[in-house]
């Protein structure tokens, strides 16, 4: 059974189960008798199992049979939850994980059978009152009784069962009869059973079963069913096959002797009474003569369960249950991104058309081409739109991991904190997402390493006993804010100023002229770390400078605020889509820039002598704000078309809390603009432009960083 075609939904899956065991486990730690929580976990390890079984993966399979078999005592009341066996089963979920990621990765789960692991769930189990060891575990499917084997013989053949069987037999091939019983357990019956049936069919062909194909695809069955079949391979190899499907109890399979086999009433007749039988046959509608449509029955029958498992589940009314999502690889979403990007830039070269036929009538306005654009214009505007919301997910499916890593940390640093989380439903595009895990991760570890004062010194200083780690995500316009705050020491930025000129990255002259800002910075410097000794949870340098280069990469920004003994806020800016802007078009030395629309507060034009110096630096007083000037024809080394005279224009740019002037030689208007990547090679040159983008008229635009810039 080709199962390859299923590996993207196993792993999305997986991830899902994964993801809700290290919540569900974190909720039974706190409340060990919660029976909803108890299920939950049994339901999530159960299903593991089942998937695993059906990959073909042994060892996922077996870890999570034996933590559904501890679980399966827990929901009976004969085990009670401990400390313990919390930490062994959040064991478990990372060597499930590192399974996970191996199939990711190579195709294959890896040969690590975790074996101490396997044992830790077996001694809970053997902890049980009044046992020495796990009832009714066996991993592998046992032969079964005499009592309850041998089911086959109560099959009613029909004689053309038979004459295929007795041809087969004269052919030298071998018929078998076999009888199957699946786990109680079990959940989904008709779906261990189809599985059987796969198996069974790669080594022969099944004749008839009982209960009919039919019944057993309706799960209209007990515990087992019974296979009549015609095979070259021997009787072990069958059972074998049998047995290597998850959750089957027991096997029993041996050569029929057909003279023993029964056969259906209607046969029998039709074996004594074949003239009448004819005539019968003639009469009725419902006559039994053998047809070749009914020599053929049997193997129709035998494929039933396979198209049951992509059947619509249906309701009593008959009307199939429709789900109403659907799994999207996320490729196709980029293709269909992209393709929207070139519908807008084709919308944007009509529009530049358009103004051009204008231009050449003297103004003249054609009210019919004009509507249409403007029709077009509000059709793409809203298919991107729409597009966008598919691409957006919320940053839950990152956060949820990192209850369970502060709980790890609180061991490991032997520190009491607690993570408060909120705004997890605020949604991000996929690509982004994907990409935030990390440097969250990094800040929440500085946080509970660095933040956080042990519990002797947070004592002297009056605060509680429990240190305090907030994750909080909102929209802030075109942007998603996420803050990583504590209420720990701070940063005491002169053991960083301390540190930095130890390992020569400033000098003692330098540090002296450094504001609390600028000394901030160094932390984000590569290899920098203020931890006395390297840990397996820091010193080592590596965090903060990937937090930076992560998110820079991402379009965002990192801020810090600290005040020593109070805590810490880290605050990451990140943009909502990375594909398509509005964009203030401008014009500097004859060239056309985009600025992102997001991070422009206001437009001035500002007269020549309202310029001061402040450090030798060019300023203007605005409304109660100093603000910096940047002459973008200096930073992008063009020549500005503007007279040193003549009024400036200038954009203010806001990022964070800091904002600055673009002095831009004339502004071209307001555009939506599609981002289109520079390239490796050039984005690691030159870090004031982040993309580029194709305009109406077929010309290349750069795309001008402001975070870069300031």
């Amino acid at each position: 059974m080709d199962v390859s075609q299923y590996l993207e939904i196993f792993l999305d899956e997986t991830t899902e189960h994964l993801q809700n065991l290290n919540t569900q486990i974190l909720e039974l730690e706190q409340d060990s008798e919660n029976m909803d929580t108890i299920n939950e976990i049994f339901r999530a390890a159960h299903s593991l199992k089942g998937m695993a079984g059906t990959m073909g993966y042994k060892r996922m399979q077996t870890l999570t049979h034996d933590m559904e078999n501890v679980f399966s005592e827990v929901r009976n009341g004969s085990i009670k939850v401990k400390a313990n066996m919390i930490d062994i089963l959040f064991q478990c979920l990372d060597a499930l994980e590192e399974y996970t990621a191996n199939i990711r990765e190579a195709g294959d789960e890896g040969t690590n059978d975790n074996e101490p692991l396997i044992k830790m769930l077996n001694d809970i189990l053997k902890e049980k009152a009044g046992e020495g060891s796990a009832a009714g575990k066996g991993e592998q499917a046992k032969p079964a009784d005499e009592s309850d084997g041998r089911k086959w013989l109560e099959i009613n053949l029909n004689s053309t069962d038979k004459m295929v069987i007795g041809e087969a037999q004269k052919q030298g091939k071998m018929v078998y009869g076999a009888t199957i019983k699946v786990q109680e357990s079990c959940l989904l019956k008709a779906a261990r059973a189809f599985l059987v049936f796969k198996a069974v069919e790669e080594l022969g062909e099944i004749i008839v079963s009982s209960p009919s194909a039919q019944d057993i695809e309706d799960e209209r069955f007990d515990l087992d069913f019974s296979l009549i079949l015609i095979t070259e391979a021997s009787v072990d190899k069958v059972i074998a096959a049998i047995s290597n499907v998850s959750e089957i109890e027991s096997v029993k399979a041996e050569a029929i002797d057909l003279s023993v086999m029964k056969l259906d009433d209607e046969s029998r007749e039709a074996e004594e009474h074949k003239e009448s039988m004819h005539k019968e046959a003639e009469k009725s509608d419902a006559g039994t003569a053998v047809t070749p449509a009914a020599v053929q029955a049997p193997q129709a029958q035998t494929a039933a369960p396979a198209a049951k498992q992509s059947a619509a589940v249906k309701q009593s009314g008959g009307k199939p249950v429709v789900n109403r999502t659907v799994r999207v690889d996320i490729e196709k979403l980029d293709v269909l991104m992209n393709l929207v990007s070139e519908l807008i830039i084709a919308k944007n070269s009509l529009v530049a058309a358009s103004e051009a036929t204008m231009v050449q009538n003297g103004g003249a306005a054609q009210s019919g081409i004009n509507e249409q654009i403007e029709y077009l214009e509000s059709v793409t505007t809203n298919l991107h739109e729409s597009v966008m919301k598919v691409r957006m997910v919320p940053i839950e499916s990152v956060v949820n991991k990192f209850p369970r890593m502060i709980r790890d940390l609180t061991k490991k640093l032997d520190k009491k904190m607690e993570l408060y989380m909120s705004g997890e439903e605020t949604e991000l595009d996929r690509t982004v997402v994907d990409e935030i895990g990390d440097p969250l991760m990094h800040l929440l570890r500085n946080s509970a390493d660095h933040g956080l004062e042990s519990a002797e010194v947070r004592a002297q200083r009056g605060k509680p006993e429990v240190g305090s780690i907030w994750l909080d995500a909102y929209q802030d316009g075109n942007n998603v804010v996420i803050e990583v705050r504590d209420d720990g020491n701070g940063i005491d930025t002169e053991s960083v100023k301390r540190k930095a000129i130890e390992r020569g990255q400033i000098t003692p002259e330098q540090a002296l002229n450094m504001s609390e800002k600028e000394i901030i910075d160094l932390l984000f410097l590569p290899s920098f770390s203020t931890a006395e000794k390297v840990t397996d949870v820091s010193g080592r340098g590596v965090g903060l400078d990937v937090v930076k280069s992560k998110i820079e990469a991402l379009s965002g920004e990192v801020e810090v605020k600290s005040r020593l003994g109070e805590g810490s806020t880290w605050i990451i800016r990140l943009p909502l889509t990375l594909a398509i802007i509005q964009a203030l078009m401008v014009e500097v030395g004859g060239e056309k820039y985009a600025i992102s629309l997001g991070s422009i507060q206001t437009i001035e034009d500002v007269m020549p002598e309202d310029i001061k110096l402040v450090q030798n630096k060019e300023v203007i007083h605005l409304r109660g704000s100093v603000i910096p000037l940047i002459r973008l024809d200096k930073e992008l080394d063009v020549t500005s078309t503007r007279k040193p005279e003549e009024n400036m224009t200038v954009i203010i740019v806001k990022k964070g809390d800091k904002t600055a002037g673009f002095v831009v030689d004339e502004l071209q208007g307001q555009q939506e603009i599609v981002i289109k990547s520079m390239g490796k090679y050039i984005d690691n040159k030159c870090r004031l432009i982040s993309g580029a983008t194709i305009l109406g008229d077929g010309e290349v635009a750069l795309i001008l960083d402001a975070n870069a810039l300031i």
